[in-house]
């Protein structure tokens, strides 16, 4: 009697607390904005750091997802808005892809994975296309990723996904005006 209670607890206490990963969905979930103070894990870097004047901010709504807004301005050498993770452990493995749930404003967004690096302004950088108040689901595959700095893609480089410590979204599409992404969850599917 005792065992099956013990394992009855482990089994209740893993539903509620363990891995999101279920055998008919194999999404690993990073962030959930639904969740309470997820928006500690998350801050706004903007073209201000290079002299531009673009405008990049993110909320969690009351509906539970990261609303990434503001607009980007092309003036002063600028023209790129990002919302990111700080450094997290991510678990990244090499046929992984990285999935999320977004509704969009029809712009061309880039996702960001972070490694520690000597480099400034570094990043693997990988693109996705929103459709305007529509959501939808994204899938970019680790390999889709490219080692840029500053923008400009890097080449003869690979991406050691066990070195990923952060991710982000990026708004550089040189176009300059309002802007709106939501985010319902980001996750990792991994392939075999």
């Amino acid at each position: 009697m005792t065992v099956r209670i013990s394992i009855f607890s482990a089994i209740v206490c893993f539903s509620m607390f363990g891995s999101d990963l279920r055998a008919d969905e194999p999404i690993r979930y990073l962030y959930k904005f639904d969740q309470a103070d997820v928006g500690n894990d998350w801050k706004t870097v903007n073209d201000g750091v290079m002299g531009g004047i673009s405008d990049g901010r993110f909320k969690i709504t009351q509906e539970g997802a990261l609303d990434f807004f503001g607009s980007l301005s092309l003036e002063n050498n600028g023209g790129f808005a990002s919302v990111r993770t700080r450094k997290a452990k991510l678990d990244f493995q090499p046929r992984d892809i990285l999935v999320a749930r977004v509704r969009g404003d029809g712009r061309q967004y880039a996702w960001n994975l972070y490694v520690p690096s000597w480099r400034i302004a570094f990043a693997w950088r990988a693109f996705f296309n929103t459709k305007k108040d529509e959501w939808v689901e994204i899938r970019t595959p680790l390999a889709a990723f490219r080692a840029t700095s500053f923008g400009r893609e890097m080449k003869n480089r690979r991406l050691d996904p066990a070195k990923v410590n952060g991710l982000g979204i990026i708004l550089a599409d040189k176009q300059a005006g309002p802007f709106q992404l939501e985010v319902d969850w980001i996750g990792i599917e991994r392939t075999e």
